[in-house]
């Protein structure tokens, strides 16, 4: 096992190598550094052909809180993006968007919360699996649109409304019948299944993995859904906020500090 400073890195088990967010102390809030170790954990993974599925989990007692606006998220961001629309949505957008340009799949295993921030990691993430007892939520929504914004795009709308319009959480079991993951399961039982999953499509050739993966996102796309995505991230510009009386808000975007 390799160890980086906010992500760890092990291989548990043939073909598929395993991401933990290891700011257990923060509640794995993301912030540049965990996000550029991640994202550079992830196209590695992509090049070395040993590896087949990557796993995204969290230490602690969750998966992740969101983004970390006690850091400085407008520095030393993990690559360049424009000044235009709103920058820092633009930016996660554009990371998290990556994980579909992978080669290879990539899962998220969520126990205790997936929360704002936390809750796009998980929908960057091809195939998403939690506990029974898991959270979902995006707080963030009682003031502002999600940065990235896959809510309206990946689910059914009455869903999407519960998230982003009432606020609803959701339990893992109703998370998954709602779509928001795959499958709940048990608490001491999700490692063991997600494990279980990924040596199943470690199975199967990459070639066959990739193009059965780039099979569901180009429909995705076909029905605009990165573009959307976008598009909405850059709602949250200067003059909407300001119209809803929203001047602390921009400042607080404008510095980077925002989940």
């Amino acid at each position: 096992m390799s160890e980086s400073s906010h992500v760890t890195i092990d291989d548990p088990a043939d073909g598929v190598r395993r991401f933990t967010l290891n700011r257990p102390e923060k509640r794995n809030a993301m912030d540049n550094q965990l996000r550029r170790e991640l994202l550079d954990g992830l196209r590695a993974a992509d090049e070395d052909a040993s590896v087949k599925v990557s796993i995204i989990r969290g230490a602690g007692k969750c998966f992740s809180s969101g983004y970390d606006l006690g850091s400085d998220l407008g520095s030393e961001q993990p690559y360049w993006t424009s000044e235009v629309g709103m920058q820092w949505a633009r930016h996660v957008t554009a990371g998290w968007t990556s994980l579909w340009d992978l080669y290879k799949p990539v899962i998220a295993q969520v126990h205790g919360y997936a929360m704002a921030g936390g809750l796009e990691l998980v929908g960057a993430c091809d195939l998403a699996y939690g506990a029974e007892d898991a959270k979902f939520s995006h707080p963030v929504t009682r003031f502002a649109l999600p940065d990235f914004d896959w809510f309206p795009t990946h689910l059914p709308p009455r869903v999407a409304m519960e998230l982003q319009v009432a606020g609803r959480v959701f339990l893992g079991t109703e998370a998954a019948q709602a779509g928001i993951i795959n499958q709940a399961f048990p608490a001491e039982e999700l490692e063991a299944k997600v494990l279980e999953i990924a040596s199943g499509m470690a199975a199967t050739p990459s070639a066959v993995l990739a193009v059965n993966k780039r099979a569901v996102h180009t429909a995705i796309e076909a029905r605009g859904g990165r573009s959307v995505i976008r598009t909405l991230g850059d709602l949250q510009a200067g003059p909407h906020l300001q119209s809803l009386g929203g001047e602390a808000i921009l400042e607080q975007v404008k510095s980077g500090n925002k989940s």
